[in-house]
């Protein structure tokens, strides 16, 4: 992979809105797990007023991990309330490919799903594309890196899991760092790595420090007064 296959590649992430995204050096996604969801709308609108640069959707099926969370209906909403918000989907769900299209009716602009669910991940990257969409895969804390090394040439963004994916809240497993950075040498410069879980203003400038330029955020965020000053916190 060449310097300037790596460079095409990031301008992709995000689809629709790759060009403004591939401003931000460091992308912070409020993951709305954590919203209050009798404010959905109001929620997004303040997250992203509030300097955040994408909405992250966890997707949970209840059987890939043990919760239920949200479906292309919600992402939709929130799509119709903000038409000019990035929405990162992450597919935590045992057959991503019934929820490609759904999502991309609904809206999303980026679609991630997991490594341990799939044999091989083009025929889906390709169906994302097409789609329109940007197109990332995931990897659990107990997933070596080096599972994601073949395909790094035709993703968008690697999304490296610091906690047991199903639960918002939970603490950051530090010992999945070096993933980072090997996923970071391997690919360059160009590929967008996403860090999802745990991440806080603590765990924030080590993820930075390993390559990740994408800091998915929600209790973090959400559960702040100030939602400004949380998500400068988690750039800073």
């Amino acid at each position: 992979m060449t310097s300037t296959d790596s460079a095409a590649r990031a301008s992709q992430f995000g689809g629709r809105h790759a060009a403004r995204l591939s401003e931000v050096p460091v992308l912070v996604a409020p993951s709305i797990l954590s919203a209050d969801f009798a404010r959905l709308g109001d929620e997004c609108r303040a997250a992203l007023s509030a300097g955040g640069d994408l909405l992250h959707v966890d997707v949970m099926d209840g059987h890939f991990v043990p919760n239920l969370s949200m479906g292309p209906a919600i992402c939709d909403s929130v799509h119709r309330a903000l038409p000019d918000a990035a929405l990162d989907v992450h597919l935590m769900v045992t057959d991503p490919a019934a929820y490609i299209e759904p999502f991309a009716k609904a809206g999303a602009c980026h679609i991630t799903f997991h490594a341990e669910v799939v044999q091989d991940p083009a025929p889906l990257v390709r169906r994302i594309r097409d789609l329109g969409m940007s197109a990332g895969i995931a990897v659990n804390p107990n997933t070596p890196a080096d599972l994601l090394f073949p395909w790094l040439g035709s993703i968008d963004l690697a999304l490296v899991m610091s906690v047991h994916p199903g639960f918002s809240g939970q603490s950051f497993i530090a010992s999945v760092l070096p993933k980072v950075r090997a996923l970071r040498e391997r690919a360059g410069a160009g590929l967008r790595i996403q860090m999802d879980g745990g991440v806080s203003p603590e765990s924030a400038p080590a993820c930075r420090a390993h390559g990740c330029d994408l800091l998915v955020a929600a209790s973090a965020i959400f559960g702040k007064r100030d939602y400004a000053a949380a998500i400068q916190s988690l750039r800073a």
